[in-house]
């Protein structure tokens, strides 16, 4: 007889979420994004702002996710 596996629950990702402003659009589809927090963080869009084709243009506010393992580098998860 087979025993369906139980698998532990995944973990919950953390991510920080934060305002920020768009200063520049660099080569690859990436952002530098300056945060309400005064750092600047190297961005990427998300996958459904890029499926659903979201324009992000120099001067949006944005919201952003930063992993907390590299504080450099972010999601652009939501364009105000």
């Amino acid at each position: 007889m087979l025993r369906a596996l139980q698998t532990p629950p995944m973990a919950e990702k953390q991510f920080l979420e934060v305002r920020g402003t768009v200063l520049e659009s660099l080569p690859a589809g990436a952002f530098r994004v300056k945060l309400e927090n005064d750092m600047e963080v190297i961005a990427h869009l998300a996958g459904k702002l890029r499926q659903f084709r979201i324009r992000v243009m120099p001067g949006d506010d944005v919201k952003c996710e930063i992993s907390p393992y590299d504080l450099t580098k972010a999601r652009i998860t939501f364009r105000f």
